[in-house]
């Protein structure tokens, strides 16, 4: 992390318990980013928060620090297994995990446990440890209220309610849910609230003031909409020079750790194959890629085997990757904010980083409300299309089935086995 992206608020200056501050000192950090330095005083009070701030920046320690504290303050004695007394909403899988390992570093000195609840995997070995006990439950709103119905926890002893990316939460569908869980916490002014979003918009705070305490609204930098560490250039390929540009790009980027976005799973499984074929290894993300797979692909990355991640929108919030350097849009995103999302996976933390976007015929429709949106144009880059590789075509993908076999019902029966659904065959010549 680059020194001038931190501020001058040291952490052993806060009031914190000595068992926060050893994981503090763990995870290696001495000053306060931003937007820790802006919203830990207040949460320490405490006060509700409601912080504007991109990934990246450090919140995700923050609102974890925060609420160490108020447990460490206010223990409790619990006759059976531990109830949550923290309460974390997450939009995706990954974010959930990443929160948990954050909360593992900072909170390895406090005897305090910490339970995941999250989709695509692991039910049982969840439940159990919920069923268990846990002073920290961190999940994704269908799981979680999955084993509450369930009476799997109880959520009546919740002291910090925590929403992450909550403008995500709003894309994704999870407004219903999420009020569901919240109706079920105690009182507003009984427990400490952050809300964390990329913007506050008026739905992210119709939702705060709903459910939280008089919260104190926190913005970073919002006339910055980009990171200043990142660098911009966009090329306007044909449709036909766009995967030789990109495999010839790539090419010359080396050893470096890559990001490609496209707007649609379809693409992102041509460019993986088209990638393979010619030598460089790349994995494509998205949303219906199994949960298991997933974790794999992203270990894989962080660990530099995979040089190479493709993903759809749904990869490009709430992933904390280390030193990503590249980001290619192969295609340009139709929302102008999907851009600063997806740009920001680089320059993270006060790093340096590219990001590269195709104008292409397809979508340089979408590039006026990007650079209004940015508050700039981005700068153009060239290239000579008689000095693009000659690339390798892939094999095509075997065809996925398309109705030929009999659909199947809940519980394993055939649609086509419904005695609505059968055939009558009558003799020739007789009617009904």
């Amino acid at each position: 992390m680059s020194q001038d992206h931190l501020s001058d608020l040291r952490f052993d200056t806060l009031p914190l318990h000595e068992q926060v501050q050893k994981g503090i000192r763990d995870a290696g950090f001495e000053f306060c980013t931003p937007i820790q330095a802006s919203t830990l005083p207040i949460a320490l009070e405490p006060r509700d928060v409601a912080g504007q701030a991109q990934t990246g920046t450090g919140k995700t320690a923050a609102f974890l620090i925060a609420a160490y504290e108020r447990l460490l303050n206010n223990p409790v004695e619990f006759d059976g297994p531990h109830q949550p007394r923290v309460f974390a909403l997450a939009p995706t899988r990954e974010l959930a995990v990443q929160i948990a390992n954050d909360a593992e570093v900072l909170g390895k000195h406090t005897g305090l446990k910490i339970g995941l609840a999250f989709g695509g995997t692991d039910y049982e070995k969840q439940r159990k440890t919920l069923q268990d006990g846990v002073d920290l439950l961190i999940g994704t709103p269908g799981r979680i209220i999955d084993y509450y119905k369930q009476g799997v926890f109880k959520l009546d002893h919740v002291q910090v309610a925590i929403l992450d990316e909550a403008d995500r939460m709003f894309d994704l569908g999870f407004i219903k849910d999420i009020r569901y869980l919240l109706r079920r916490l105690p009182k507003p002014d009984k427990r400490l609230n952050m809300l964390f979003s990329a913007t506050l918009s008026h739905r992210v705070m119709e939702l705060a003031y709903e459910h939280m305490n008089e919260p104190e609204l926190i913005r970073i930098e919002p006339d910055k909409v980009t990171a200043d560490r990142v660098r911009q250039a966009i090329f306007f390929p044909s449709n036909e020079d766009k995967m030789p540009l990109l495999i010839g790009l790539v090419r010359e980027m080396g050893a470096a750790r890559i990001m490609i976005f496209v707007n649609m799973k379809r693409e992102a499984e041509r460019v993986q194959d088209f990638l393979e074929a010619n030598g460089i290894h790349a994995k494509a993300i998205s949303g219906d890629v199994p949960q298991k797979k997933r974790l794999r692909m992203l270990l894989d990355f962080q660990s530099g085997e995979l040089p190479v991640l493709i993903g759809t929108d749904v990869a490009s919030r709430g992933l904390h990757i280390p030193d990503v350097q590249y980001i290619i849009n192969y295609d340009l995103p139709q929302d102008a904010e999907d851009y600063v999302h997806r740009i920001g996976r680089t320059a993270r933390a006060g790093a340096a980083g590219d990001a590269l976007s195709f104008g292409c015929e397809t979508y340089a429709v979408s590039l006026p409300d990007i650079e209004d949106y940015i508050g700039h144009k981005i700068p153009v880059a060239s290239y000579s299309p008689d000095e693009l590789p000659d690339i390798v075509r892939p094999k095509p993908r075997p065809r996925r089935p398309r109705g030929g076999g009999p659909r199947r019902r809940p519980g394993g029966k055939d649609h086509n086995k419904r005695p609505g659904n059968r055939r009558r065959h009558k003799p020739h010549g007789k009617k009904d």
